[in-house]
């Protein structure tokens, strides 16, 4: 009796200290921040775009990056996923603006040369920067919010607060909270998350036309979190699946001229 109280203790004790290291280091899990460094535009080979350091609203220096618009195009606001960094998307972003359409790209809080570390308000914050450098130069109804992952959060709170013409979500997920949950099962996640992004409780303020793109056999957002949330949506709206596709390959699998084409109509 002895050693089986023991054991309960131990394994109690085991329990609650991996729960105090889950809660200490989510942030470092959810904003798993890349090491790369502040690239300048021209650096990656990228002259198209405009390096411009913009303060968000509590003083932290946020980085973005502009490819001016063709007269008449629309301008992509761009909410990255959370490992993602500028320098590693040039690709991507040289395919979306290969027709003149317009791009500003984020880098939050805490990478790649912007200052501070990234929360959920604090990339609301940078989020309403990036918001006002677009307005300041742009028409509202030509620009169209593209979160991905992570990503999706920020452009669905932006866009439930804010005036755009369109918004794409790519792989998008109801909270990320429910994402936790979901590997997380033996946790209670829902009392210790401390960045929710409730997507699903913001997405009814949103009734501008939507897009959401999820790859079939996405192991880091499941699709079942992009259908539950496109189920909350206001029409006009389209989901379109990529069969086969994973979490960040959706390129491949015509992501880019999927959402040309909800642009353009």
């Amino acid at each position: 009796m002895t050693i089986a109280k023991w054991t309960v203790i131990l394994l109690v004790a085991v329990y609650l200290a991996a729960l105090v290291v889950l809660y200490v280091r989510q942030r470092e899990m959810l904003f798993p921040i890349p090491t790369a460094a502040r690239t300048s535009p021209d650096a990656a080979n990228y002259p198209e775009a405009e390096e411009h350091v913009l303060t968000a609203s509590d003083g932290e220096t946020i980085i973005v990056w502009h490819v001016p618009a063709k007269p008449g195009r629309p301008v992509i606001l761009y909410f990255p996923g959370n490992g993602d960094f500028l320098a590693g998307r040039i690709d991507r972003f040289k395919a979306m603006t290969a027709d003149g359409t317009g791009l500003v790209a984020l880098s939050y809080r805490g990478y790649a040369g912007s200052s501070g570390a990234p929360s959920e308000q604090g990339l609301l914050r940078d989020a309403a920067a990036a918001y006002a450098f677009t307005t300041a130069r742009y028409e509202a109804e030509r620009i169209v919010a593209w979160g991905f992952s992570l990503g999706t959060g920020v452009a669905v709170a932006l866009a439930s607060e804010h005036r755009v013409a369109k918004l794409i979500l790519e792989a998008p997920y109801t909270s990320t909270v429910d994402v936790a949950a979901s590997s997380f099962w033996f946790v209670p996640v829902r009392l210790l998350m401390r960045d929710p992004f409730h997507s699903d409780r913001r997405i009814a303020r949103v009734t501008v036309p939507l897009l959401v793109m999820h790859g079939t056999i996405d192991l880091a957002i499941s699709i079942v979190f992009g259908e539950r949330l496109f189920a909350l949506a206001h029409e006009p709206k389209q989901f379109v699946r990529f069969a086969g596709g994973g979490h960040d390959n959706l390129d491949g699998f015509g992501a880019i001229a999927t959402a040309r084409r909800f642009i353009e109509q």
